[in-house]
């Protein structure tokens, strides 16, 4: 039976291996999803203590079973951190050797003392902790991508409650003191869990990376790279199909002679001026709107649920806000304006690219006006939606 236990560790140690190479190549080949890497991290410990304790199946020993003690709950420390960061997008180091260092105060004092027992018992009752909490840590962040997470945090819930199964059958049989490794029905059971659970959770964390790349190249597709706003393709892809109502405003702003400061400072002066601009159409009002780069020095912003005036109101607030700014190019200090056209839908409605035309002619109306000027589009009878009639 022995033989067989330490067979089967073999088995999950060279199975974790594998998929800790798989998992830094994936990382390698694109470093963009770093808490891969703090997964190999975790693998790489946790392997070490898989061939730890491997060996301490065969030739017992205090120190044996207490290095694999330490590595098996480093191990499982950082793969939960890997979860917060996986979440939370915070690095997972210091939340890593934190955990480490109170989980191995917590058990390996006790092997040295010969309750090795015991120590198996904090260290299964910790490791269940851990894979339950990291569990949870994906289901809260199953938004972005339910299939895989919902299916990591199943796999990770089987497995800690396995390592539960041991701490009990240990507690229930009252030994403290083994001076070997456990030989019971629940760390067969364990250790069949972690085998099929490691090839599930390998290959969820593959598709879970592939879901984040399709997810990151659409963002990218769809962002403007220099001011990180929507993008003309975007802002149709959202907005094109709507009819807008009189309580739904569009604003296309554009920056005045803007030309003229790429031709005078150079283009690095206009980048900083368009992502100055972007942030102040960004920051203008509390409630969330959609504000996008229509492309050049152009950019929209369609807000809804607006009072009568309210639009136009805010638009001369962006020019007044913007036209004050104090912008440092080198050792000169560049202030430009910017003119705007304001259109809104009716009540009848109007297909959102007729109101996004009228508010484009209402700029160029400020453009021939001098510039540095909010216009508003005259009122177009609403657009009656031909109706579908069905035969008697």
């Amino acid at each position: 039976m022995m033989l067989d236990y330490h067979s089967l560790l073999l088995a999950l140690g060279v199975s974790a291996a594998c998929l800790m190479v798989t998992l830094f190549g994936t990382w390698f080949s694109r470093r963009t999803d770093s808490f891969l890497l703090t997964l190999v991290v975790a693998l790489f410990l946790i392997v070490s203590g898989i061939f730890a304790y491997s060996s301490y199946t065969i030739e017992t020993g205090i120190l044996r079973v207490s290095i694999a003690y330490a590595f098996l709950m480093a191990g499982f420390c950082t793969t939960y951190a890997a979860a917060v960061q996986f979440r939370t997008g915070t690095k997972p180091w210091k939340l890593s050797v934190a955990l480490s260092l109170v989980t191995i105060a917590a058990g390996v004092p006790l092997m040295l003392a010969g309750l090795d027992g015991l120590g198996l018992i904090v260290m299964n009752i910790a490791t269940a902790s851990l894979l339950i909490g990291t569990a949870w840590q994906y289901v809260a962040a199953r938004q972005e991508a339910p299939g895989p997470l919902c299916g990591m945090a199943i796999l990770y819930t089987l497995s800690g409650i396995s390592f539960a199964l041991c701490a009990v059958v240990l507690i229930g049989d009252g030994e403290w003191s083994l001076g070997h490794a456990p030989d019971n029905w629940a760390e067969n059971l364990n250790i069949a869990v972690c085998i099929a659970g490691m090839t599930g959770i390998g290959s969820l964390s593959l598709a879970l990376h592939q879901w984040r790349m399709a997810a990151y190249h659409r963002r990218d597709a769809m962002t403007d790279a220099l001011t990180g706003l929507l993008n003309r393709r975007a802002l149709f892809e959202q907005h094109g199909s709507r009819v807008l109502k009189a309580s739904t405003a569009v604003i296309v702003f554009d920056i005045d002679r803007f030309k003229s400061i790429n031709d005078r400072f150079g283009h690095a002066a206009g980048d900083l001026v368009l992502k100055i601009f972007a942030e102040d159409l960004t920051n203008s009002t509390k409630s969330p709107n959609t504000v996008a780069r229509l492309g050049g020095e152009e950019f929209a912003m369609i807000l809804d649920n607006v009072l009568p005036g309210r639009a136009e109101r805010i638009a001369n607030d962006i020019n007044r806000r913007f036209a004050a700014r104090e912008i440092a190019v080198g050792e000169t200090v560049l202030r430009c304006t910017v003119s705007a056209g304001v259109a809104v839908g009716a009540i009848g409605g109007q297909p959102f690219e007729t109101v996004l035309s009228l508010a484009d002619k209402a700029l160029y109306e400020a453009k021939r006006a001098g510039r540095d000027r909010v216009e508003v589009a005259e009122y177009l009878r609403p657009v009656h939606l031909p109706e579908t009639r069905t035969s008697a």
